[in-house]
This record gives C-alpha cells, structure tokens and sequence, in this order.
C-alpha cells in the first residue's frame, strides 16, 4: 500500500468509526443493537469529512507549489487539507490585502477545488499581538475576507468559501519577536470534502392482484315450437 493508498483508506475508516460510535449510543438508548448498526452506518457516511482520492492529490498539489516557502501543509486528524500560511506570504502588519507571493498558494486551491465540486473552504485570519483587539478582531477577519474574495474572484462560489478570524488569541509563536509575529501573522486555509449519504432506494409498493370477475355458466332457456299463423 503506497502512501496515498494509506492515507485515504485512514480517511474513509475514521469517518465510518464516528459513525460506528453514534449508532451504539443511539442503539444502546433505544434498546436494539441492530438498530444502533444501521444508524450509525449512516452517520459515518453522513457525519464529517472524508479524505477521498481528490484530496490526496490536493495534498501533494500544495505540497509542491509550497516547498520552500515555509508554508505548511498537513492533513489533519478530522480529514481537512490545512495550509498554514505565515506573514511572509500573507500579509504585512495592519494590512488585510494579500500579497502577490500568496497567488501561487490561492490558484492552486482554487484548481483544486475547481476539480472537485465536492470540496469546500473555511479560512481564518490571525493577527499578531500589535494593536488592541478593537483593532485586531474585525482585522483578522478582513484578512480572510480578502483571501476568500480571491478566491472567489477565481471563479470559485462565495457559498463554498467560509470565513472566521480570531484575532490575536490563538498564536503559534511568541510576539515578542519579529520572526514570531510573522508566524502569528497568518491565514489558515482548510479544505475539506463533506460526506455524501448513500442514496437509499425506496422499497416499491406493493398492489394487490387485480382479481378477474367470476365466470358464471351460461344459463340454458328451453326451445319452444316456433308458431305458424294463417
């Protein structure tokens, strides 16, 4: 098994081992097991995300384009393509456009997500600990505003793009560097790829028999001699 092969394959296990998890709660309140099985297939199709052949060849899409750029890209334990993407790339300190050496990252999510209409986007804008929050909280969401409206202006639907920012509470390096405020200074950028619920056939109703009407015997009416007047 290559590691692509191994990779999906984990993907499409955990999805099913949620859903095998929900139906024995639900089967377990409900006192039927077999009932729990058969919900909980269902929600492993229809719960989470899934990390299909698409995915895996979007992973290694972004890993080339990224190589060398410090930009990070991980597959994460609840099936989603995360792509790290630092200051360097993104965005000066104040500013929520993005700069021209962020492109190459952005044409190639919206190629990938061009290719698979399943796919969808949610991205969220930090800041660093420069400015108060009055300042930093609308800023880290105007930093994925203006990502998602590239992408959008890519051809991608707004529909499938969306957007949150944290501002500077969640960093991932000190402040008290430059070089820890340009990481802090970012865009997280996951794709993901819902799970579609298999397609149940309805069972077919079932009519009864039209039934034929009874055949009755002919009944036989006795011959009377035929008259003959003058």
């Amino acid at each position: 098994m290559t590691d692509s092969q191994r990779r999906t394959a984990q993907g499409t296990a955990a999805g099913t081992g949620i859903g095998a998890a929900a139906g024995a709660i639900i089967g377990a309140i409900a006192g039927d097991p077999a009932l729990g099985a058969g919900i909980g297939a269902g929600v492993g199709a229809l719960g989470g995300y899934v990390w299909s052949s698409h995915m895996e060849k979007q992973r290694q899409q972004m890993e080339q384009v990224t190589e060398g750029t410090g930009i990070e890209v991980t597959q994460t334990p609840g099936n989603e393509l995360k792509m790290n993407v630092p200051g360097d790339f993104s965005f000066d300190t104040g500013r929520a456009d993005i700069k021209p050496e962020m492109r190459p990252v952005l044409n190639s999510l919206v190629a990938g997500m061009m290719s698979n209409p399943a796919a969808q986007a949610r991205i969220i804008g930090h800041t660093d600990s420069t400015g108060t929050d009055a300042i930093n909280n609308p800023l880290s969401v105007n930093r994925a505003a203006s990502t998602r409206n590239y992408l959008v202006s890519q051809g991608i639907a707004v529909n499938r793009i969306h957007i949150d920012g944290r501002g500077s509470h969640e960093p991932i390096a000190s402040n008290d560097t430059v070089a820890g405020r340009a990481q802090n200074r970012r865009v997280e950028i996951y794709m993901f790829e819902l799970a579609q619920a298999p397609q149940q056939q309805m069972p077919q109703q079932q009519y009864p028999q039209q039934q034929t009407a009874p055949q009755y015997p002919q009944q036989q009416y006795p011959q009377y001699p035929r008259q003959e007047y003058q």
